[in-house]
């Protein structure tokens, strides 16, 4: 018999579901600003992904393409990518450019957790 794991994938968060999702949230919310073009974004994706399966019932952890949804990466500053907004409460409490290890992303959800 064959046991097929389900890979749970981060949210995919857009323009139209930014607010509802990650500035209502009553959870920590991760969002990685990325584009399908960016090399370093391809590295951090499965790392997202990774912490999104760990923190399902903690916090909400999205990705957010950048090229079909502009206003709130503008909004937000995001300039270069890839990105990682943490949210708390509506607002940011953390930011990560660049690719980074992996518990650096989990580091700053257990911060917002502990």
């Amino acid at each position: 018999m064959v046991t097929i794991k389900e890979e749970i994938m981060a949210l995919e968060i857009t323009d139209a579901n930014f607010e509802e999702t990650v500035l209502k949230s009553d959870k920590p919310v991760m969002v990685d600003f990325w584009a399908a073009w960016c090399g370093p974004c391809r590295m951090v994706g499965p790392i997202i992904d990774e912490v999104s399966e760990e923190y399902t019932d903690k916090a909400v952890v999205g990705k957010m393409d950048v090229d079909a949804n502009q206003e709130f990466a503008a909004k937000y500053g995001v300039r270069n990518i890839p990105t990682v907004l943490v949210f708390q409460n509506g607002e940011v409490v953390g930011r990560q450019v660049g690719v980074a290890p992996k518990n650096a992303y989990t580091d700053a959800l257990d911060a917002l957790l502990n």
